[in-house]
């Protein structure tokens, strides 16, 4: 089965968190995909991992530039996986894979959600529901007040 994290953001944006969670899936190896739910969201990740930090470099590329099976990580709003990815990120309310099918494309399945949404919120919910009655490993991370990351039972 495939791992499935939730990440609650609420202390933290998007933009704060999602090129710390990809670099540390390069630093381990891992190819990692990540799926918005529209292409001015795949554009705005795109620029944001050009420029978040001066001091590192996350190699990546939209689908449709290049060749997508050569990208450590790929921006994109389809489905599929096709730079045969380790992990997929899931953001700005990407339709979860089919849990009984496309997670099984990859070893780990994050979901980010802003949970000052309540749309995005009932939204996670029930994709958690779903990753669980397949029998994925699911877990919750929430972050504390100092804004790090904390599992939660």
């Amino acid at each position: 089965m495939t791992e499935v994290l939730f990440y609650h953001l609420e202390k933290r944006s998007l933009d704060d968190v999602l090129p710390e969670l990809v670099e540390r899936a390069l630093a381990l190896k891992w190819r990692a995909l990540v799926r918005t739910e529209s292409a001015d969201r795949a554009q705005a990740i795109d620029t944001l991992l050009w420029t978040f930090s001066d001091e590192s470099f996350l190699p990546h590329a939209q689908l449709g530039e290049g060749e997508a099976a050569s990208q450590p990580v790929l921006i994109t709003v389809e489905p599929g996986n096709p730079n045969r990815a380790d992990v997929l990120f899931l953001v700005g309310g990407a339709i979860p894979p089919i849990w009984n099918d496309d997670a099984l494309l990859f070893s780990r399945v994050a979901v980010l959600f802003d949970g000052r949404d309540p749309a995005a919120l009932s939204a996670a919910r029930a994709a958690w529901t779903q990753a669980r009655e397949f029998g994925h490993d699911t877990t919750y991370w929430r972050q504390s007040a100092q804004g790090k990351w904390g599992k939660q039972t």
